[in-house]
């Protein structure tokens, strides 16, 4: 395993992280099976951004006597209410969820204290010139976070961050889908036989992002690396052609200030699919020549990345989860018997909708949630 410097925060994290996202669905055992190949293979940074209580537990209980060899990105503004996901910068709230998180992850101190999801000015300025800002100052100050951080979708608002002085290092979504921009109207010319992996087909405020991110020394870890998995098959990637994990991983690890990508684990050969990177040949991460051929190119607005930022449902539908089984049976001619039965077993589905639309105001990809929910009501019929 190869180990980083991320930014100037003095910390060395591996490359190929963990991100937590995916253990939300696996119970203690198959939690510590996932962290323990991950401890095995080198890895010593995870992200806990969900707050629901029992990954908590289950995280905590894995790294129960190992706490010093992880590297934790803990994140602020993410709370567990009526039993969903909520993010909130009311401190009422926020102040017992961190609290929780540290008791739940048997540590004192979280290293890479993450404010939670800004994705527009307003709420950074909100965030940076108030009282939630405060807060972590005062949490840096008592030594319960070493490092502050910020995670966003938005490259604006990234960039901000990184200029700002007190952000030592940012989660940002990267992957080629999310990153190239194509030089000429007609897309079908988009990849060439010119095409090189630089920076020039790069959409302008991401690498504008990338380069003061370098420039000043704020590190980045990569959430979306897989951009939720579509990346693998060409039915669901934008490009029309597949990559492979270690395709997205290098793509995401030469990019400027990158440190670490924060890959999400179902099981542990997943997370040996990543790790192996490491010891991969040119032509195995060579992502371009595959690129170079694909037959179309379509941005990520509008495409579901199972991220759960849609979250609190009023009706209680796990959105995400609905999305990514709808997407799924969309790439059969018939509903798979399997799929079916894990939509039926959800304890709310799309029929639940009430079509208020609250959760698209709050995704980062601008996903027609409510449409989507619509058609999958129809698909599972």
């Amino acid at each position: 395993m190869i180990y980083r410097e991320l930014g100037k925060t003095g910390l060395m994290v591996s490359e190929i992280g963990l991100g937590g996202e995916w253990l939300e669905r696996h119970n203690t055992e198959e939690v510590k099976a996932v962290i323990d190949v991950c401890e095995e293979e080198g890895i010593n940074i995870l992200d806990c951004w969900m707050s629901e209580p029992n990954v908590r537990s289950n995280i905590g209980s894995a790294i129960k006597g190992k706490r010093n060899r992880w590297i934790i990105q803990g994140h602020i503004g993410s709370i567990w209410e009526n039993g969903q996901y909520v993010r909130t910068r009311n401190l009422k709230k926020v102040k017992p969820a961190f609290e929780d998180l540290l008791s739940r992850l048997q540590t004192d101190y979280i290293d890479l204290g993450m404010i939670h999801f800004i994705d527009n000015t307003e709420e950074f300025d909100h965030v940076m010139n108030g009282e939630f800002i405060e807060y972590v100052r005062q949490l840096k100050k008592e030594g319960k976070i070493r490092h502050i951080g910020m995670s966003s979708h938005n490259p604006e608002i990234a960039k901000m961050a990184a200029c700002h002085g007190e952000i030592e290092m940012i989660l940002f979504s990267i992957n080629p889908a999310f990153d190239l921009l194509p030089p000429v109207t007609d897309l079908e010319q988009y990849f060439t036989d010119q095409y090189d992996e630089k920076l020039s087909g790069i959409a302008p405020e991401r690498e504008e992002l990338y380069k003061i991110c370098e420039q000043n020394g704020v590190g980045i870890t990569v959430m979306k690396g897989y951009a939720g998995g579509r990346l693998f098959q060409k039915q669901t990637s934008p490009f029309g052609v597949a990559l492979t994990p270690v395709q997205c991983i290098h793509y995401a690890l030469t990019r400027p200030a990158v440190a670490a990508i924060m890959a999400g684990f179902d099981n542990p050969r997943h997370v040996y699919e990543a790790v192996a990177y490491e010891t991969a040949t040119s032509e195995e991460k060579d992502y371009a020549s595959v690129l170079a051929s694909a037959p179309r190119h379509a941005f990520s607005t509008g495409q579901c990345t199972y991220c759960g930022h849609c979250a609190p449902c009023p009706a209680r539908i796990d959105i995400a989860m609905v999305n990514k089984l709808y997407d799924l049976a969309l790439m059969s001619d018939a509903v798979p018997g399997t799929v079916r039965a894990h939509y039926q077993q959800l304890n709310a589905n799309a029929s639940d909708c009430t079509g208020c639309r609250s959760c698209e105001g709050r995704c980062p990809f601008s996903v027609p949630i409510a449409e989507r929910m619509q058609k999958a009501k129809e698909l599972f019929l």
